[in-house]
């Protein structure tokens, strides 16, 4: 079963944060934040299944469970007896990638909260203006969605600007970005190595917005002149007044800001390696097949275990 852990837990991981180093002026960043996010997730539910499995095989190589089970605690012990370590490094990290977890998912339930303030409001308020000093404008998922603006925003935007402010929002809740959010960050949470993911898919997740809401205005400079001018307001200001998984004018990592300009002020490439996206994908793909190998393995080896008995 050891061969299984290294390729679920060890190497995929590091092989799929790999690829999102591709070129991403070759990828569309929609295809690319969601081939990322959903390969990501897949590879850290694999790794979690795999710890799990290990798990079990630790808890058998008690000899009280074992016995409980009448199971030979040494006949399981025996098949990872080269590296007697990795049941209990296995125990440690799926009970540290779960609570993790929950910690994500609290948080995201917080922020929720956000979205039931406006569920009262009539159909028709799609975009709602809040007198806040802080700087910032973020999408709330719901039915149906909304736009947040705060003032001190709306007050740093022409009305040009704010157009391709509302229409970049807009993207993030035509497109479901939030749940991308979420499954990135849920990956990095339960696999240590994943945690580079996230900040990637943010990224990729406000490109795609950048460029939804280039076509929706007509003119990327107008979008990047927005998020300039978004960026300088927000500089120094306090922070927003409620947690959002993406924000308009703040960067997700330094640099960023400046990126998404640079690239909505350079001419769109002149083709696009959809085919890229398939990378994560298949690695995902694969580890998800040796996780149901390392499943049915463990199977094989409780089965024996208990035809040899205590």
């Amino acid at each position: 079963m050891f061969d299984h852990f290294v390729w679920s837990v060890l190497v995929v991981p590091v092989l799929l944060v790999g690829t999102a180093a591709l070129p991403a002026r070759r990828l569309a960043p929609a295809t690319g934040a969601a081939a990322l996010a959903w390969s990501a997730f897949a590879t850290a539910l694999a790794a979690v299944a795999v710890l799990a499995a290990f798990t079990v095989a630790a808890a058998a190589e008690v000899p009280a469970v074992a016995a409980r089970f009448g199971e030979s605690s040494r006949t399981v012990a025996d098949d990872t007896a080269h590296v007697p370590w990795v049941t209990w490094l296995s125990a440690a990290l799926l009970a540290a990638g779960l609570v993790a977890a929950a910690r994500v998912r609290r948080r995201h339930r917080r922020g929720r909260s956000v979205a039931r303030r406006f569920a009262g409001l009539p159909a028709d308020r799609a975009i709602v203006l809040v007198d806040d000093e802080a700087v910032d404008a973020f999408a709330v998922p719901g039915r149906p969605g909304r736009i947040v603006v705060t003032t001190a925003m709306r007050a740093a935007l022409d009305d040009r600007q704010f157009e391709a402010l509302v229409a970049h929002e807009r993207a993030h809740l035509d497109a479901g970005h939030p749940r991308l959010i979420l499954l990135a960050e849920l990956a990095g949470a339960l696999h240590p190595a994943l945690r580079w993911v996230a900040p990637r898919v943010s990224y990729l997740i406000e490109r795609a917005a950048d460029e939804q809401a280039a076509r929706a205005v007509g003119d990327r400079r107008t979008v990047a002149k927005a998020i300039g001018a978004a960026a300088l307001a927000a500089a120094g200001r306090p922070a927003p007044p409620a947690p959002s998984a993406v924000s308009f004018a703040r960067a997700v990592r330094p640099g960023a800001v400046p990126r998404r300009v640079g690239e909505l002020l350079a001419p769109p490439p002149a083709g696009r390696l959809a085919w890229l996206a398939a990378v994560p994908a298949l690695l995902a793909a694969s580890s998800i097949v040796w996780t149901g190998e390392a499943l049915i393995d463990l199977v094989e080896l409780l089965a024996k275990a208990h035809g040899t008995g205590p």
